[in-house]
């Protein structure tokens, strides 16, 4: 038994991995996920097979993200997930860690140090989509000021793996808010196993996240129900997206070991609970 780096094809075993345990990820996730960290993304290996997996993804010098826990479930129980769990935390160093933990978890991670400051609900359900005259898609030229808005966002940059996220693919693209001096908001739609995603959502208020959600829908009609991850330190917008009539499905704890970033009011949704 050994642990390891992952390669290309274990990233795209391990997010089918994940599809398998519900988490529904993006169709053409695994690209992005690696730019952001390529040796952030650990397996253990057992006669040649990978059967644990985690990623502990550096964004920037003071802060780094964990996700993509799972383990095999015929591996389930034996401390096989702890310890890769440990030799990956070593990879972050001294940074913040930060995680999206289903309850069941909570008070394993707080046993590593991991504090709760809040809590994400994924909220799913039908749209109306609606056009505004004040949202268009994203290009090039627009790269600097999202990268600006989502690290203000976040209270962290995170530029290789934002660059990638909002690169155009056929299941992916990204719709930016224009405002009186340049860009004022963005969000990315992304398809997947079931459903479409929407996130990051970056706007000045709730009012101007939801107009990006309509827009953003727009993009990829009948791929089934919108799916919006929405902080509980930022619920405007959930209020809102439940008088549409789209219900909660799913939350999580968001978690830290370090001192958290400041919470941001413009930071309407995370891009995904894998990477934050």
């Amino acid at each position: 038994m050994k642990m390891r780096t992952m390669t290309p094809a274990d990233l795209d075993l391990v997010i089918g991995w994940a599809a398998a345990e519900g988490w529904n990820p993006g169709l053409e996730d695994a690209a992005a996920f690696r730019a952001a960290d390529p040796e952030g993304f650990f397996v253990t290996e057992q006669d040649g097979e990978a059967i644990a997996a985690i990623s502990v993804v550096n964004l920037d010098p003071g802060f780094a993200f964990l996700g993509l826990y799972i383990c095999r479930p015929d591996w389930r129980g034996k401390g096989v997930g702890m310890a890769l769990w440990n030799h990956a935390l070593r990879h972050a160093g001294d940074r913040t860690v930060g995680l999206d933990g289903v309850a069941a978890q909570q008070a394993n991670y707080a046993k590593s140090g991991f504090v709760r400051t809040g809590a994400t609900r994924r909220l799913e359900g039908a749209l109306d989509a609606l056009h505004s005259g004040d949202i268009r898609l994203a290009e090039p030229a627009h790269l600097p000021a999202l990268l600006a808005l989502d690290a203000r966002a976040n209270g962290y940059a995170r530029p290789a793996f934002l660059t990638a996220w909002v690169q155009p693919l056929e299941t992916r693209r990204t719709l930016v808010l224009e405002g009186a001096e340049g860009p004022a908001g963005f969000a990315t739609i992304r398809r997947c196993r079931s459903g479409s995603k929407i996130g990051p959502i970056v706007a000045p208020d709730a009012a101007a996240a939801l107009r990006l959600i309509r827009a953003a829908d727009g993009l990829f009609p009948d791929t089934g129900p919108v799916i919006v991850d929405v902080p509980d330190s930022n619920d405007a917008l959930g209020q809102l997206l439940a008088k549409t009539g789209m219900v909660e499905t799913f939350a999580t704890a968001r978690m830290y070991k370090g001192a958290p970033p400041p919470a941001a009011s413009i930071l309407h949704a995370p891009a995904t609970l894998e990477l934050g």
